[in-house]
């Protein structure tokens, strides 16, 4: 397990590249048959990915980071299957998931685990989770149930359908707030103009960048930005302080989850882009 503890932006701006990477991207999320895991700081939020091949995966932390005696004691979570169709069991009950189907798992389940549905096909279940103080049942979602929100434009290279998955108007939760957005062939930036919100934390986990693409996630305050290059699977952590921007190299999808004090998707602090020198 992987911990990262809060960043101030005046500590950032004097980062090396190597230093921006170590605090802020998550790699490797996608091992065979086994469960990776990043916990940070900010809104104690974590980060998990699991991709079982021959073998059962549990979704369990160590319990110095949990401090209790089960991962959703006091959590909840939310999976979006970003691979080849598998089963998530929760406390016995199993759910099928597709590719781009996911499920809300609220606090109090005691038991999740998953596996691949077919050799060769393995899922890729991308998890975020934070604390929660109320409880909401576990439901299951579709990429075609999503509220969908077109925005953007080709004119403006930021083209890109956003799907809405756990939110207040869909798939109701306590804290989290999760979906993902695709950005559209001849488009290349996914938020643009950029924002940051100060009441919440957001991970971006970037898939479907096809062979030999890449993708520049930018961060950092709007006067002082830096730069990550990021490949297929994964993930950037954005404090509250910072903006979240990328732009790549051809057409993407990444999956957004945000913690924090409320669930208001446009709670932001819009940052025009002359505001970014």
């Amino acid at each position: 397990m992987d911990i990262r503890y809060g960043v101030s932006p005046d500590e950032a701006k004097g980062f090396t590249t190597q230093q921006l990477r170590d605090r802020f991207l998550v790699q490797n999320l996608f091992r065979p048959d086994q469960l990776a895991v990043t916990y940070t700081t900010d809104d104690r939020m974590l980060i998990m990915g699991a991709s079982p091949a021959s073998k059962t995966v549990e979704f369990a932390v160590p319990a110095s980071i949990s401090g209790t005696e089960f991962l959703l004691q006091r959590r909840e979570m939310g999976i979006i299957n970003l691979g080849g169709t598998g089963t998530v069991v929760v406390d016995g009950q199993p759910h099928e998931l597709g590719k781009l189907d996911g499920i809300y798992i609220g606090r109090g389940s005691k038991s999740v685990t998953c596996t691949a549905a077919a050799a060769g096909e393995p899922p890729r279940f991308l998890a975020y989770s934070g604390p929660a103080h109320a409880d909401f049942p576990t439901t299951t979602f579709s990429k075609k149930e999503a509220e969908t929100v077109e925005l953007g434009s080709q004119a403006d290279c930021n083209s890109r359908t956003l799907y809405r998955c756990i939110h207040q108007n869909g798939v109701k939760s306590c804290n989290l707030v999760m979906g993902f957005t695709s950005v559209h062939p001849g488009s290349a930036w996914n938020t643009m103009p950029s924002h940051t919100h100060l009441r919440r934390t957001e991970v971006y986990t970037y898939f479907d960048l096809g062979d030999g693409a890449c993708l520049f996630h930018f961060m950092g305050e709007p006067a002082e930005t830096r730069h990550l290059v990021v490949g297929e699977g994964e993930a950037v952590l954005s404090p509250a302080w910072s903006i979240h921007a990328g732009s790549g190299t051809r057409e993407y999808s990444f999956v957004w989850g945000m913690l924090g004090e409320n669930q208001t998707f446009d709670d932001m602090d819009g940052v025009p882009e002359g505001g970014l020198l």
